[in-house]
């Protein structure tokens, strides 16, 4: 296999896997998928709090992101967010990631910068829709 193909499979994968597991966030806040938001945490948001905000922008970015549809801005957006959840929500509890288990927010956050300043790659919707337009 040569490298540039090995690079496709893994921008792939990283892609899907990213984009699903920002999915599946974003389905248990809104559809209450996987047992929903935990009563701890206030349980079901209501429409269009902070909460729910946000798992739309997961599910929806989430699925984008998975297809490379719209990569690069969508991933722009979703970078932000998790810039802003780190920030909000894990960095008051302590410095550093490991201390305030910021850790996937701050993967997920330069996960999506890199896709946002790369692009979904050769085996995207993205990459379909162009050559739509090229012919």
């Amino acid at each position: 296999m040569n490298m540039d193909r090995a690079k496709e499979i893994v921008l792939f994968l990283l892609r899907v896997v990213s984009g699903l597991l920002f999915l599946q966030a974003g389905g248990m806040k809104i559809f209450d998928w996987f047992g929903g938001v935990p009563a701890q945490f206030g349980g079901h948001p209501k429409f269009l709090s902070q909460i729910w905000i946000r798992g739309v922008l997961e599910f929806y970015g989430g699925a984008a992101i998975l297809l490379g549809l719209w990569t690069r801005p969508v991933a722009f957006i979703l970078s932000g967010m998790m810039a802003v959840a780190y920030f909000q929500f894990h960095q008051p509890q302590g410095f550093w990631p490991i201390q305030n288990h910021g850790e996937p927010a701050v993967l997920l956050c330069f996960i999506f910068l890199f896709l946002a300043a790369h692009g979904a790659g050769e085996w995207s919707v993205d990459v379909v829709l162009r050559r739509k337009r090229g012919k």
